[in-house]
């Protein structure tokens, strides 16, 4: 039997039409992709890509498995949703999906707040910057960095993740002619505040990347150069300083969204005013 996981990994990058498409919307490495298709391959016993030097095409099976993978997986999400639908009871298994940011230092430090006040509904969170498709069954509820353009979605502001420029305290000191910089790798190039680090640079180097936001962090304490940091995080590290420039990165406003259906779920209505609470609480939300 093959993973599920890979025949995931599969649809994605049957969906973008390359591996590195692929692994830009999932957020994990090319290699990544590479690894989890072949493994499908194997299982299943068939070729489902042609891997070109510049591109890669799906061979005859993949796209007829590629077809059979999708209609199972809109009949997996159809049956998942009837039954949060169905159930009346505060219980039950809510995925949510958050940027990284936002749910290690906004909801995980309150989870065990929830799980008093609702000890028989579990909540499974995927942490990813990407946008995580709802309508493919991969979360009920989402928090996402940018509005949807769904009509069939709820979708409500609920705050805002601000940026600032974090050195360490020695770095700090250099003047900012002489700065180097630390930044998202390509795949997050079309993020707002990598954009504006892109214009920032001036012709100044950037000496290290990485869509690890906490290795970001943990670069710019080390003095490795200057790095664009939430300041939910950049403010609560005392090895970091926020660096004074004359326009600031910009923010990036926050939105809950789920469907309408499941939003009336106990479950899921439990979750979300525990995902807005957990917002609301933390001043560099706000």
């Amino acid at each position: 039997m093959f993973d599920w996981q890979d025949l995931r990994y599969f649809l994605m990058l049957a969906r973008t039409g390359s591996f590195s498409g692929a692994a830009s919307e999932l957020s994990v490495e090319h290699a990544t992709v590479g690894r989890r298709v072949a493994a499908l391959e194997k299982a299943l016993g068939l070729k489902l890509v042609y891997r070109l030097p510049r591109s890669s095409r799906l061979t005859e099976d993949g796209q007829a498995v590629a077809r059979l993978a999708a209609a199972m997986t809109e009949s997996a999400q159809a049956i998942d949703a009837y039954a949060l639908r169905a159930s009346s009871a505060l219980s039950g298994t809510v995925r949510v999906s958050v940027p990284p940011t936002v749910g290690n230092f906004c909801i995980a430090p309150h989870l065990q707040a929830f799980h008093e006040a609702h000890p028989s509904v579990k909540i499974v969170m995927a942490g990813t910057p990407e946008i995580e498709p709802l309508d493919r069954g991969v979360a009920d509820v989402a928090i996402r960095m940018v509005k949807p353009e769904e009509a069939s979605l709820m979708t409500r502001r609920i705050g805002a993740i601000r940026f600032g420029l974090y050195a360490n305290v020695t770095y700090a000191t250099r003047p900012p002619g002489q700065w180097e910089f630390i930044a998202y790798d390509a795949s997050l190039d079309h993020v707002k505040h990598q954009k504006w680090l892109r214009r920032y640079l001036d012709g100044r180097p950037i000496v290290f990347e990485t869509s690890d936001v906490i290795a970001q962090q943990m670069a710019a304490r080390s003095g490795a150069g200057v790095a664009v940091l939430p300041t939910i995080i950049g403010e609560r590290d005392a090895e970091l300083v926020k660096l004074d420039v004359e326009h600031e990165p910009p923010e990036t406003t926050l939105w809950l969204v789920t469907y309408p259906d499941l939003r009336r779920t106990p479950a899921i209505k439990a979750v979300m005013a525990f995902l807005v609470d957990c917002v609301g609480r933390e001043p560099q939300l706000k």
